[in-house]
């Protein structure tokens, strides 16, 4: 049941600034002036509900060991639950579709889509899937776009994450033995398929256009991922992928600005200060105005503390930095009715301590998702 309740008290950002005006909640949406009884959040922040548009930290909780595939619909339960303990109000769910086997291969992910499909409209935060399928996997385009059709997933990105280089040279790509044990292949069969694969890369851009053609007549928003350069950019946005997924390089990001795609960046890069991967650092990125959306990417609560930790930084101010997990996202994904504070759009919304910085309530679409703390005692006051 939405609330209809009125926030008073609370340092409200809002697309004109801060504000400390009241904020009203009824029929999960936001509404003017009061509605129904107040709940006191003096000396905390409201802030938009973040919209996270990549983030595979589920898996954990779908397959928390090899082969434990059971109870998947608990797991996106739980997995809901850890979205909304931070700030998260609108998910995009990251699933590989590759040849790379196990919880990265087509079983797995038509299992997660099957699984969220199930429950998502009991969970109060909004989860949507994004389908990563993998440029040479040709001989499962076809069920892949099925897939798409199925579920209603509405974003679809493009990896390559192929060894071609040591393929091309006959030489074994490293970490051959483990790869191949999470795709319940043996080393030599693993490392045949991706010769067969690397073998038909001229079979690839054809197959790709014909593919992204037909998806962008659907309106799937199409994205890259890990550009490295601006050729590589510029392959894409003439294929109609609007948004440019964890480029590699300045230049890179630079030609995806320069083509108009959407920029994302992982939160965990802002957090740590530097790509695990040894790419350029979204900070240096985000410092050259070539960020539209953090992601949370592997870790949840990466979001939220990238948000300050740019502030930190002295790169942008807490409003900027905010954009990029609420109103940026929301834009990039054509989601018109969230990812500001604004009347008559969804209720997504977060309370956070700002000398804490932890998230003490979460409300999305006007339910509750999260609560605890000082905030829970004041909204369950009489």
């Amino acid at each position: 049941m939405s609330l209809e309740i009125t926030l008073v008290g609370a340092r409200v950002l809002t697309p004109d600034g801060w504000s400390e005006a009241p904020v009203g909640l009824a029929e999960g949406r936001l509404v003017a002036g009061g509605s129904g009884r107040e709940v006191d959040l003096s000396g905390y922040l409201v802030l938009p509900g973040i919209v996270d548009p990549h983030g595979d930290g589920f898996e954990r909780h779908m397959a928390p060991r090899r082969g434990a595939l059971r109870e998947a619909e608990h797991g996106v339960v739980a997995a809901a639950a850890e979205l909304a303990a931070n700030g998260i109000t609108t998910a995009i769910l990251a699933q590989f579709f590759s040849w790379e086997g196990g919880m990265r291969g087509p079983d797995f992910a038509e299992h997660v889509f099957e699984s969220v499909t199930a429950v998502r409209d009991a969970v109060p935060v909004d989860l949507r899937l994004q389908l990563r399928l993998e440029t040479h996997l040709l001989d499962d385009f076809a069920r892949a776009e099925a897939a798409v059709d199925r579920f209603g997933i509405d974003y679809v990105v493009f990896n390559d994450h192929l060894p071609h280089q040591r393929l091309a040279e006959g030489r074994k790509p490293p970490r051959l033995t483990g790869q191949a044990l999470k795709s319940g292949r043996s080393p030599e069969t693993h490392l045949a398929l991706m010769q067969n694969l690397h073998e038909r890369t001229s079979e690839v851009p054809a197959a790709l256009d014909a593919l992204t053609a037909r998806l962008f007549q659907k309106a799937i928003v199409l994205g890259s991922h890990d550009d490295s350069t601006p050729e590589n950019r510029r392959e894409w946005a003439a294929r109609g992928a609007t948004v440019s997924e964890f480029p590699e390089t300045l230049e890179a990001a630079q030609a995806a600005r320069e083509d108009g795609a959407h920029i994302v960046l992982g939160a965990p890069n802002v957090v740590r200060g530097a790509s695990h991967a040894g790419n350029i650092a979204a900070s240096e990125l985000v410092a050259h105005g070539l960020c539209d959306a953090l992601a949370s990417d592997y870790h949840y609560p990466s979001p939220l503390r990238a948000a300050f930790r740019l502030e930190e930084l002295g790169l942008c101010d807490l409003a900027s930095a905010w954009a990029m997990l609420s109103s940026g996202p929301a834009q990039m994904l054509g989601l018109a009715d969230r990812g500001t504070l604004e009347i008559g759009k969804r209720a997504d919304l977060i309370v956070v301590d700002p000398t804490t910085r932890r998230v003490e309530a979460t409300i999305a679409a006007g339910r509750v998702a999260h609560l605890t703390g000082t905030v829970a005692e004041r909204f369950l006051r009489s």
